[in-house]
Order: C-alpha cells, then sequence, then structure tokens
C-alpha cells in the first residue's frame, strides 16, 4: 500500500529541522536504484545480512526516494514503511517502491513518528546527522521499535572526515546552502568533474574513495550533490555515536566503521521486564 497519511505533505517540510525541500530536489532528481546501491546499503546497513531481513518489519526515517526500503523489501522483509517530509521525496519513494505490496509510504516527521512497539527494525541511513535535534529523532526511533527490535543509525564519521569540516564544511555553510539549489546542483558538476579525474590518477586514500573509483559518473555526482546541499551537517566521532545510542536507551550497541569515514550503529531496545 503506498499512501501519504497524516495531514498536508507540503506543511510537513518545515517540521523537521535540517533541509528537507533541498534533499527534496535531490530524489526528484535522483530517483533511480541502481544495482551499484546495493553495495552502498549493505555496506551502511553492514550490522545486518540479508537473511535477518526476511520476514521482518521495518520504518525507514528520512526515506528519501526509497532505495533504502528497497533492498530490504527485495530481502523478503515481512512489510515496510517509509516516512519522510518533502513531498518530492514522498512522490519519489512511491515510485521507487511501487512494486512491494508490502511497503507503505507516509508523510511523517522523524521528530514524531506515530508508531510504539511496532517495528522489528528501526533504521535511518544519511538523516539523522543533518537534524537540528538528533537526540529527539533517535528517542522517537526507539520508541517506534518493538521491545528486543533493533535501531540501526548510518552517520558521517569525524575520522577521515577532518579535512571536511575544517575547509569544505565553512564554504558549505557560506555559501552553498545559501544558493538556489537549482545552482548548487550546477556547480556540483565541477567538482565532480575533478574528483572523476583525481580518482582515475589513482588517488585512493582511504576505502571510500576506492569505492567511489567504482561507481558510475552519475552516482558520484549525486553524492558530491548530496554533500554540497544540506544547512546541517554533523561529522561525529565514535565516541558520540555510541553515546547517541546508549542515552536513547538502547543495549547492545555495536559500531563499524564504514567505508573509513563514517560509522553504522546498532543497538537493541531492552525487552520489557515483567512486575
Amino acid at each position: 500500500m503506498i499512501d501519504g497519511l497524516n495531514g498536508d505533505e507540503g506543511s510537513l517540510s518545515g517540521v523537521a529541522s535540517g533541509s528537507p525541500e533541498r534533499f527534496g530536489y535531490e530524489w526528484q532528481s535522483y530517483s533511480e536504484v541502481l544495482p551499484e546501491h546495493e553495495e552502498q546499503f549493505r555496506r551502511w546497513a553492514m550490522h545486518l545480512t540479508p537473511e535477518e531481513w526476511r520476514g521482518k518489519t521495518f520504518l525507514d526515517v528520512g526515506c528519501g526516494m526509497g532505495r533504502n526500503s528497497y533492498w530490504p523489501l527485495s530481502y523478503d522483509a515481512a512489510a515496510g514503511v517509509a516516512i519522510d517530509v518533502d513531498r518530492r521525496s514522498l512522490a519519489s519513494a512511491r515510485r521507487t517502491l511501487a512494486k512491494f505490496p508490502n511497503a507503505t509510504v507516509h508523510a511523517m516527521s522523524a521528530y514524531d513518528i506515530e508508531y510504539r512497539d511496532h517495528f522489528d527494525i528501526v533504521f535511518s541511513i544519511g538523516v539523522i546527522h543533518h537534524l537540528e535535534f538528533p537526540e529527539r529523532a533517535l528517542q522517537a526511533m526507539v520508541e517506534a521499535a518493538k521491545p528486543g527490535g533493533r535501531v540501526l543509525i548510518w552517520v558521517y564519521g569525524l575520522e577521515n572526515n577532518r579535512w571536511i569540516v575544517y575547509f569544505l564544511t565553512p564554504i558549505r555553510k557560506a555559501v552553498f546552502s545559501r544558493l538556489p539549489i537549482g545552482l548548487v546542483h550546477h556547480l556540483s558538476l565541477y567538482p565532480a568533474l575533478i574528483l572523476w579525474l583525481a580518482l582515475r590518477l589513482g588517488v585512493q586514500r582511504i576505502e571510500y574513495f576506492r569505492l567511489l573509483r567504482r561507481l558510475s559518473f552519475r552516482n558520484m555526482r549525486s553524492i558530491v550533490f548530496d554533500q554540497m546541499l544540506p544547512k546541517i551537517a554533523n561529522y561525529w566521532p565514535r565516541d558520540h555515536v555510541a553515546r547517541l545510542l546508549r542515552e536513547a536507551g538502547l543495549e547492545d550497541v555495536r559500531l563499524a566503521w564504514v567505508n573509513q569515514m563514517s560509522w553504522s550503529a546498532i543497538g537493541t531496545k531492552p525487552k520489557e521486564r515483567s512486575a
């Protein structure tokens, strides 16, 4: 079932602090699902094998164009709910997931998730670090998980990204985050071309660059554009990510270093204790 509940989608754009309308432009422009996206997803959600999604219900928080829900559904998840706040993201997600009768797309803020003790797996890929109040969103995700269910996030790491924080983040904040999004998209072509050339000349300092070298130019440009467009982008060290999950009440917190530049983190919601 693909629908849009919970009020007017346009008005929801202002609910989640960050840049939902700017990401909506991205997911309208880059709405295809490519085979290489599966490898990206499996790295971001590396704590869960395809077999561990089978028969499970899940919630995808900040689904964008829906490709991170596409793969669990293709692994035979029992049912999936994908939520976002921008109408263009939601429209793209509905197209992406239309082939799955057990998929539902809702207009819903990460801060105001309307589920309690409901899902086997609640996850958010590349969203929490763009929010003004990440702790509030993560708490809502934990509440949406069943007791004993798992909550997974993928976020930018500070490790190996200090050059972005110190040199590129000030430019993004002062320039790109203030420009019309269409212009930012046009400008993304030029750093993407420079990066494309550098990778072909052998720049492969970390695993992430080796991954980028295998991607299509269009996919790589979408990643460059994704880095340029947000108003908020946090880069967190390992200890901070682990603390976020523990303070949200999760147990058995585990982290994995993804591509030597980001963190995939998972925890388990405590089971209800009998009185």
